[in-house]
């Protein structure tokens, strides 16, 4: 048995959905606070985190994304009132087919992150980080 050097680890390419209100000031806040988190995710910064079309998510696994994190508004918070809920719905139906596919759930993650949350920011982005090293890379062979 050898033992895995640390130049062999891992490193996922993660996508980072984060709504321009909420989430992406909470990972500037994070920035800011010089709070320690990977930096494996890349982030597109959009208005809303319900204009995140699943097709937008199937595009990043597909051109080489190993996992794909959407952070959204805390529900009741969205400046667009339903934006979340809808993230939510879309999310929820994207994992199921995903699921019927073989992807693990764990590729694609929702949750919730305020413009005064660097902390948690942190959190989410290692543990997702974290999450898929386990996995290991996206097979794209699926059927």
């Amino acid at each position: 048995m050898t033992m895995q050097t640390d130049s062999a680890i891992f490193e996922p390419k993660i996508i980072g959905f984060l709504c321009n209100w909420c989430s992406y000031a909470g990972a500037d806040k994070a920035g800011g606070m010089q709070v320690p988190f990977p930096h494996n995710v890349q982030v597109i910064r959009v208005m809303c985190s319900g204009r995140v079309d699943p097709q937008f998510i199937l595009s990043a696994l597909v051109k080489g994304a190993d996992a794909v994190i959407i952070l959204a508004c805390h529900p009741g918070d969205c400046h667009y009132k339903e934006g979340n809920c809808r993230a939510l719905q879309r999310h929820s139906m994207l994992t199921l087919v995903l699921g019927q596919l073989g992807v693990e759930k764990e590729r694609c993650r929702l949750d919730y992150v305020s413009a005064g949350e660097g902390e948690k920011f942190s959190r989410i982005v290692t543990e997702m980080v974290e999450s898929v090293r386990k996995l290991g890379p996206f097979r794209r062979d699926l059927p």
